[in-house]
């Protein structure tokens, strides 16, 4: 029997990031990337052999690492004996002034900014992708607002609308429909380096302040249950589990999380709890109804709104979802089902 091909997770990195991380990359590295980016898009995986001269085996060795890893799986090690263009006298130095951008005057840093810096402060000498990739081994990524995809696989998601309909009028299931959002203390959309998996620096005009939201609410009954946390991954993700079957009074026999396919909703340890996961269709967050509760929760306590400091922010974070706990009637109107069915 053949094996099932595997296909890459298109949740973990956008074509943007891949396109980045292939710039400034090694040659093999930006082989890998394009190959991703072929695959999201929907190219043949035999296409995609032919058009860059690779073995079936390495394509699948290079899904593997992205599946697991994600942009930092297709990096290719560093030939051993290739100087580093910035040296180790200077590498912890310039480590300390990316997490410390107050040491330069600055609230925070772009590449550009600080490739100009450290040749005009240390005359360091290299060149604007190896400032980007110190940047990456340092741990940053760059953030980019993404725009509403529109790749969506409308068969899919008709089955999808059809399997909905058909658990909705079973009066022994709940359905809930669970999603994470980020809430910033300057939620204007802009490009930046920002840390992965760590909770952003205090700025003194709100830059870089960010908090995260795991949610899931029950349209039928309008119970909405949330925690915050400074980040997400599948630890995360089960102690938002744990909590919600500690913490929710379940009174159908069937509960069903309706969730995207980011990778640590899947992973194969979580203890559900007696929840039961169904996953959208790929690039279908208006499939979601709580991605209407998140525009309304930031409307009503986000919008023109800067937070200071991360206390502020956590503060008033607290107060938007004991609002948001409290209006029943508002979260049934708007997540009711009816405009999906």
């Amino acid at each position: 029997m053949a094996r099932q091909p595997l296909i890459p997770n298109p949740h973990n990195a956008s074509l943007q990031e891949l396109k980045t991380a292939g710039k400034v990359g090694t040659f093999e590295t930006n082989l890998r990337c394009h190959a991703m980016q072929m695959l999201i898009v929907g190219i043949p995986r035999e296409q995609v052999c032919g058009a860059l001269q690779i073995t079936e085996r390495s394509l699948r060795s290079w899904i593997r690492r992205f599946n697991d890893c994600g942009v930092d799986g297709l990096i290719a090690n560093k030939r051993p004996g290739r100087p580093h263009l910035i040296g180790k006298e200077h590498a912890v130095l310039l480590a300390d002034l990316i997490d410390n951008p107050k040491k330069a005057d600055r609230d925070f840093w772009t590449a550009k900014a600080f490739h100009g810096h450290i040749r005009e402060s240390y005359a360091i000498e290299c060149s604007y992708q190896t400032v980007v990739r110190f940047f990456h081994e340092q741990g940053y990524a760059l953030k980019v607002p993404q725009p509403w995809p529109d790749r969506q696989d409308e068969q899919l998601r008709q089955a999808f609308r059809d399997r909905l309909r058909e658990l909705n009028s079973r009066e022994e299931i709940d359905l809930w429909f669970a999603d994470e959002s980020g809430f910033e203390g300057d939620p204007r959309p802009r490009r930046r380096w920002d840390k992965k998996g760590r909770r952003t620096r205090s700025t003194k005009n709100g830059d870089h302040l960010r908090m995260n939201v795991l949610g899931m609410v029950c349209p039928r009954s309008g119970e909405f249950f949330g925690i915050e946390a400074t980040h997400v991954c599948a630890e995360m993700f089960q102690a938002f589990l744990d909590e919600a079957a500690a913490s929710l009074t379940l009174t159908r026999r069937q509960n069903i999380i309706i969730l995207d396919n980011a990778s640590w909703h899947k992973k194969k340890s979580l203890d559900l709890h007696g929840f039961e996961l169904l996953y959208l269709p790929p690039y279908s967050p208006d499939l979601n109804p709580i991605e209407r509760l998140w525009l309304l929760l930031k409307d009503r306590w986000f919008n023109n709104i800067v937070c200071r400091d991360m206390n502020a922010l956590i503060e008033r974070l607290d107060k938007a979802l004991l609002d948001m706990i409290g209006r029943a009637d508002d979260i049934k109107r708007t997540t009711s089902l009816g405009k999906l069915l």
